[in-house]
């Protein structure tokens, strides 16, 4: 969903108010209007976005590029930006011509919301209600992003995303819900500590072949056959005590 319709000061106090309710190191109104330069970057797409839909592409296009020089976010005059949408940071975001970012979204630096066409046509992301996509995430082509969906850092999304899914990886794939408890995000701002399915089906082979050896090893005990010489093999990744501490669990938790 995007209120265009609204305008005015009242999509203004919603984007200031996005920032003030998402982002803990915002200390006044203030500080925000003068330092946040997703806020400048929002605040100059909205007049450039209605030039542009009303014939005055050079001009449009004329303040786009300032705001990319200004705030190093691009968003193109075209595209579709809702009310209370947050960019932190911003810096490397890129929005395209067709793309649709709706109310209450919030991106995270270097996200990409990329088209896979040459063609005038439609061919980028259409971003839901209260989306959230991390840090340096890539949304490619003319598909839909569900209300409150998440997609996280650095996964590379190229299909549809259901309302409510967790999508992570390269390229992006769903979480199921009902298989992992950590596929929905605490928080709005969790975009890091995320599920890792490739992780997961790893994991679950690694066990199912140690179970297996397991059963072989009883197995040959009872035939009285010779041992197998070859050592057991390593676990492919770090166990619980040589783990990094400082790197999120293995469990996305």
């Amino acid at each position: 969903m995007v209120s265009e319709s609204k305008g005015g000061l009242k999509t203004l106090r919603q984007d200031l108010a996005a920032i003030r309710a998402f982002d803990p190191a915002a200390r006044s109104s203030l500080e925000i209007v003068l330092t946040y330069p997703g806020l400048h970057a929002l605040w100059l797409h909205r007049p450039a976005h209605w030039l542009w839909k009303r014939g005055f592409l050079l001009i449009a296009r004329l303040i786009s590029h300032l705001s990319r020089f200004l705030t190093g976010v691009e968003i193109h005059p075209g595209a579709r930006v809702g009310a209370g949408v947050f960019i932190d940071h911003g810096m490397g975001v890129v929005i395209g011509e067709t793309a649709t970012v709706g109310d209450g979204c919030i991106l995270y630096k270097g996200v990409v919301l990329g088209g896979n066409k040459s063609e005038r046509c439609q061919r980028h992301p259409q971003l839901g209600a209260r989306v959230v996509v991390g840090t340096n995430a890539c949304i490619l082509g003319n598909i839909e992003v569900g209300d409150d969906a998440r997609i996280g850092s650095g996964s590379v999304v190229v299909r549809a995303v259901p309302a409510g899914a967790t999508v992570v990886g390269v390229p992006g794939r769903i979480v199921p819900r009902a298989q992992d408890r950590s596929a929905r995000f605490e928080h709005a701002l969790d975009h890091a500590s995320l599920p890792d399915p490739t992780s997961d089906v790893i994991r679950a082979l690694h066990q199912e072949l140690s179970y297996l050896r397991t059963r072989l090893e009883a197995l040959e005990q009872h035939l009285s056959l010779p041992a197998d010489p070859k050592s057991e093999p390593a676990a492919p990744w770090d166990t619980a005590a040589e783990a990094t501490t400082d790197l999120p669990p293995q469990h996305g938790g």
